[in-house]
């Protein structure tokens, strides 16, 4: 199941949710205020280097190409 990132725009609490498919009709609310006022969030994966072990943000790995 993915995981997408939000923010409320009532209270500012950034937070995940695991959800079924990225079509799914569930309502999501801040699990802080309850409110339905969310957005999805820029989301950043991480990725695991098998040379070193170390855990490295996509945005740093530069262009690919």
């Amino acid at each position: 199941m993915p995981i997408y990132e939000y923010q409320c725009t009532d209270c500012g609490d950034d937070f995940e949710r695991f959800l079924r498919s990225m079509f799914s009709q569930e309502k999501i609310t801040c699990p802080t205020c309850g409110s339905e006022q969310v957005k999805k969030a820029f989301s950043l994966f991480g990725a695991t280097s098998s040379s070193s072990g170390s855990v490295s943000s996509a945005a740093a790995c530069g262009p690919v190409g």
